[in-house]
C-alpha cells in the first residue's frame, strides 16, 4: 500500500527562493494550460490533451518572455499539467467542477517531485536544482527500506514548510476487532456511540474566537500591500493553523481508537455542505469537521484490514424520531428535544437512541446488502 508521510522543514534562504520561484512557474504554466485548453474548447469544441499542453510548455520555454521556465526543474511544472489532466478528467466525468485557475494569494502554495526530480541518499533528501539536502524534523520514522516515489514540497499561509514523502509499504498486521459501533455525530457532543459513550466537542475554534477577532480587526487596519499588513496577515493564519492542527490531532486519535476497538463502524452520511449553508449551524458544523471524521475512519480501516468496514446509513433514515426498543416513529422531533418518552414507554436520550438505530440499520445493511430506504432518483 502507498502511503505519505509529512514532515516539517526548515528551508535555507536560497533554498526558499528556488522553492517559491518553482511555486509561481508552476502557478504560471498551470494557468496558461487552463486558459489554452478553455479556449479550445469554447472556440473550436476541441478537447487539450496532456501531449498538447506539454508540447506548449517546450514552446514556451523558447520565448524571450517565458525563458525564466527553464531556470527552475522541469519535473514539477510536468506535473501540474498531469494534475490539470486529471482535473479535467474529473469534470468530464461529472465528478467535480470545472478545473480553477491558481491565485498567488492562494493560502497553499505547492510543487511535486517525481523521481527524477530529487536524490534520496542516506535518509536524506536533496531536491533538483538545489545543492544541499533540506532540513527535514523527523518526527517519526519512515518504514524499514522504504524508497520515495514522490516528494511534495508546500508552503501554507503561516509561512510553515512541509514536505510530503510517498513511499510503497506493508500496512502492520492487525488482529481483527470483535466490536460493533454506531455513531450519531453531533455539536454539543461531538459524537455519541451506540455503547452510550459520549465523546465531548472540543470546539477548537470557540476557544480561540476572541484571539482570532482580535489578530482579524488588527489586520483589518493595516495598509494594503505594506509590510505590517502581511505580519498581521501571518498572525491571523497562524492561529487559524493552530486551530486546524489541534482539531486533526483530536479527529486521528479519536478515529484511531474506533478502529483499533470495532469491526464494524456504522455513521450517517450526512448532508455537511448542505448544513454549511445554514447561517446558524455553519459555524459549529465546520468546527466539528464531520467530513474530515468519516474520511479518516474510511482510510484508516482499509489500513487495518481484516474486514473491518464503515457503513453509512441513508441520510433520511429517521434515527432521532425512531424508538430503538420497539420501532415506533414520533410525530416530530425539534433540536430542542434532548430526551423523550416513547409511548412504549421506554425512556431516550435523544443522541444515544440515534446511534442505536444507527447501528441496527448499518447492520441491516451489511446482512443484506439493501440500502436502509429504497433508492431515490
Amino acid at each position: 500500500m502507498k502511503r505519505a508521510y509529512k514532515y516539517r522543514f526548515y528551508p535555507t534562504e536560497q533554498q526558499r527562493q528556488e522553492l517559491l520561484r518553482t511555486f509561481g512557474c508552476v502557478r504560471l504554466v498551470y494557468n496558461k494550460a487552463l486558459e489554452a485548453r478553455t479556449t479550445a474548447w469554447s472556440a473550436e469544441q476541441r478537447r487539450v490533451s496532456y501531449a498538447d499542453t506539454s508540447a506548449m510548455l517546450t514552446g514556451w520555454k523558447q520565448t524571450d518572455e517565458l525563458a525564466f521556465l527553464s531556470e527552475v526543474s522541469s519535473v514539477p511544472l510536468q506535473q501540474c499539467l498531469r494534475h490539470l489532466q486529471r482535473a479535467f478528467a474529473g469534470f468530464f466525468a461529472k465528478r467535480a467542477r470545472y478545473p480553477r485557475f491558481k491565485s498567488r494569494k492562494r493560502a497553499r502554495q505547492s510543487a511535486e517531485y517525481t523521481r527524477s526530480g530529487f536524490r534520496w541518499r542516506d535518509g536524506q533528501l536533496t531536491l533538483a536544482k538545489m545543492s544541499e539536502p533540506i532540513d527535514i524534523v523527523w518526527s517519526r520514522p519512515l518504514p524499514d527500506g522504504a524508497e520515495p516515489s514522490t516528494v511534495t514540497v508546500s508552503r501554507d499561509a503561516a509561512d510553515r514548510w512541509f514536505v510530503s514523502i510517498l513511499v510503497e509499504t506493508v500496512v502492520p498486521h492487525h488482529a481483527p476487532a470483535g466490536g460493533v459501533v454506531g455513531v450519531d455525530a453531533g455539536i454539543t457532543s461531538l459524537l455519541t456511540l451506540s455503547t452510550s459513550e459520549k465523546i465531548i466537542n472540543p470546539k477548537h475554534e470557540r476557544r480561540e474566537r476572541i484571539r482570532l477577532a482580535k489578530a482579524q480587526r488588527c489586520l483589518a487596519r493595516k495598509a494594503k500591500g505594506s509590510r505590517n499588513r502581511d505580519k498581521a496577515r501571518r498572525k491571523v493564519a497562524r492561529i487559524h493553523a493552530h486551530i486546524a492542527d489541534r482539531r486533526r490531532d483530536h479527529l486521528h486519535k479519536l478515529t484511531s481508537r474506533l478502529v483499533r476497538e470495532n469491526q464494524t463502524i456504522v455513521i450517517e452520511d450526512l448532508n455537511v455542505s448542505g448544513m454549511l449553508r445554514n447561517g446558524g449551524l455553519a459555524r459549529a458544523v465546520s468546527d466539528a469537521s464531520w467530513s474530515g471524521f468519516r474520511s479518516m475512519l474510511e482510510y484508516k480501516a482499509a489500513w487495518y484490514g481484516h474486514g473491518r468496514e464503515v457503513i453509512a446509513v441513508d441520510r433520511w433514515f429517521p434515527s432521532s424520531k425512531m424508538c430503538s426498543a420497539c420501532g415506533a416513529l414520533a410525530d416530530a422531533m425539534p433540536l430542542s428535544v434532548r430526551e423523550w418518552t416513547c409511548r412504549c414507554g421506554a425512556a431516550h436520550d435523544r443522541d444515544v437512541n440515534a446511534a442505536l438505530n444507527i447501528l441496527a440499520a448499518g447492520l441491516a445493511v451489511a446482512a443484506c446488502g439493501d440500502g436502509v430506504r429504497p433508492t431515490r432518483r
